[in-house]
């Protein structure tokens, strides 16, 4: 049983992550175009790596939820037929054991250097203008996919959508493109659709299974049938 799961805000926002933007639509007190665009960065790059390393130390201090260590379960029970793919850039998921894993939308406990293209492995600040450690340039930024930035690994994540035969979609709203057209591609080719989120998503194809509720409820119970059945 091949399966593909797709993971929000929600499933974090339960370990105490912020979700990505109040009702508002600032992120965290801030305007998005602010501190989540190429275009900030070039304008205030103190700004934006400022609003970054809080982000950073902040999600440093939560931990893994029953709903991250669950698909974690998952994982351990069906190797690489899983995959997750996550639009979240914390790392709850890997805290929790899961290994096969597409950070869509980049990572905060990584830089990006923009002289190299390099992508280390970053915990500290990187407001005082770091070194980056394969190059030596001073042009590291956050490993964060903005607005207007290509999301990573899209090819992997299609080709696993169209060969998966069970497509979940956990905690996230439905409206951001390319991740809410995974459930209609999955669909199509002949997937069984299941949505766990706190409240039904606006998603554009129905999906076959809609349960509302926590995360931390749904997902282990939905993880226990998944067992169970394979």
């Amino acid at each position: 049983m091949r399966i593909v799961v797709l993971t929000g805000a929600g499933i974090s926002a339960e370990s105490g992550v912020p979700t990505f933007r109040d009702a508002d639509g600032l992120w965290e007190g801030h305007r998005i175009e602010d501190v989540a665009t190429p275009e900030a960065f070039e304008r205030d790059p103190g700004t934006v790596q400022a609003f970054y390393d809080a982000r950073r130390r902040a999600v440093a201090s939560v931990h893994p939820n029953a709903a991250h260590l669950a698909l974690a379960r998952l994982e351990a029970a069906l190797g690489e037929e899983l995959l997750v793919v996550t639009q979240n850039v914390d790392d709850l998921h890997e805290r929790a054991g899961t290994r096969n894993l597409v950070h869509m939308h980049g990572e905060l406990r990584r830089a990006l250097c923009l002289a190299c293209g390099a992508r280390p492995v970053w915990d500290a600040d990187l407001s005082p203008r770091p070194p980056c450690p394969v190059c030596g340039e001073r042009m590291l930024r956050p490993d964060v996919v903005w607005f207007g930035e290509l999301p990573y690994g899209l090819d992997r994540i299609e080709q696993a959508v169209v060969a998966c035969d069970v497509f979940a979609s956990i905690g996230t709203s439905g409206a951001v493109y390319p991740a809410a057209g995974y459930v209609a591609l999955a669909a199509a080719f002949g997937a069984r659709t299941v949505e766990l989120n706190l409240v039904a998503s606006d998603a554009v194809v129905p999906f076959d299974d809609a349960r509302a509720g926590r995360a931390g409820d749904l997902v282990p119970a939905w993880v226990d049938e998944i067992i169970a059945a394979s």
